[in-house]
Formats: C-alpha cells, structure tokens, sequence
C-alpha cells in the first residue's frame, strides 16, 4: 500500500472484517507515510465502524462480531489518536451518555458512544438503566455540554422527559442540548419532550452533536 486511498480502505476493511491484531501495523504505517492522523480515524476507521453497523442492522453480524470490530477500531485509535494535533485533541466538547431508566439494553448506545469518541468527543458512559438525577448531576460536574439519551423500551421514554425537567429544575438547560434516540423513538416525540435533536442511528449522531454545537 502507498496511496492515502489504499490505506484509508485497508484501516477500513480492517475492522470490518474484526482484524483487531493486524490493524495496529497498518495503522502505524499510515502514520509514517505522514498522512494525516484525523482522516485515517474518519475515513477509515470510523467508515469501517459504520459499515459493521450496518450488518448489524441487517442481522449479518452480532453483538460479538460488533465488539471484535469495536476493539479493532480502538486498536486503531491507539496509533492514531495521539498523532493528533493539540487543537484537534481539545477541540471537542464532553457529551454524557446512558440508557434511562428502567432499560438496560445498550447496545445502540455503545454503537453512539463509539462513533461520538471517534470523532472526537470525550464520553462520559453512564451505562445502562441510568436514574434521571445522575444524568443531571454527572452533567453539571462534568460541565458537559450534550446529554444523550437511550432506550429500546417505550415504557422508558417518559424517563428521557424527566432528565429535561431536570436540568430545567437544575437552571441549566440552556446549558446542555439533549438528544435521544432509539427503537421507539421518533422526531415528533423528541420534539413533544422538547429535546433538541433526534437520531436514528449512531452515524446521524455524530452529524446531529456537531450541527447543534456549530450552532
């Protein structure tokens, strides 16, 4: 491999196809060749996570390929993410992320949290059947500046209100955006709760944070 294309395809196909213990060399050898280390971790191994996403969504993978592709990509971070340069390190704001309560499935919000700390966002993980108060809290300690929320379960969703009435509660909800998502959710219930995005799936996160922090 020579060409920037050649390897941002190999760091790619490298988590897709869970190469967890070879992606390390290539990612390294992207490195010297002095491309740049923020386009191998989008364009190639975020690309790659994207795709194992979709063959989840399609039932062609499982959870246990997602984690083997998962780490291979966090392999790949490990080259990567310290090449980068100081101001693209700090850039990103800290987003707190967690199923509400009374779910405990998660991995959606695993797929979200990886993609986010992909781009770039420090995550703080709550995990999985998370009380509305421990949002609110981690979220003023932290100083974050996005919550996002998770649940499969539609008798969970009035939980994901409560976290907004919350931090109304708290004086700082027009310090933090909201964003939720999940299998029962839509954008009319997002837009009923008064969050202030929605996404179906983790790729649409990453685009749905960077537009309501540009704005």
């Amino acid at each position: 491999m020579e060409t920037k294309e050649e390897f941002l395809a190999e760091l790619s196909r490298c988590v897709v196809e869970m190469e967890d213990d070879d992606i390390s060399a290539v990612a390294e050898d992207y490195a010297v060749h002095g491309y740049a280390p923020l386009d191998g971790i989008l364009d190639g191994l975020v690309d790659g996570m994207n795709k194992a996403a979709d063959l989840y969504e399609r039932e062609e993978y499982f959870i246990p390929e997602l984690l083997i592709c998962s780490n291979a990509m966090y392999n790949g971070l490990d080259v990567l993410r310290p090449l980068l340069p100081q101001e693209e390190k700090n850039s990103k704001s800290k987003i707190v992320i967690g199923v509400v309560k009374g779910d405990t499935h998660d991995i959606g919000k695993n797929l979200v949290k990886i993609m986010l700390e992909s781009a770039g966002y420090e995550m703080i993980d709550l995990g999985r059947d998370v009380a509305v108060d421990d949002f609110i809290s981690t979220a003023k300690e932290q100083g974050a500046e996005v919550i996002a929320l998770s649940t499969l379960m539609s008798t969970s969703m009035v939980n994901m209100e409560k976290v907004i009435q919350g931090l109304e509660a708290a004086g700082i909800r027009d310090q933090v955006k909201v964003i939720v998502g999940g299998a029962p959710i839509s954008p009319a219930f997002a837009e009923k709760i008064g969050a202030d995005g929605y996404s179906a799936n983790a790729v649409e996160a990453v685009k749905l944070v960077d537009r309501l922090l540009a704005g």
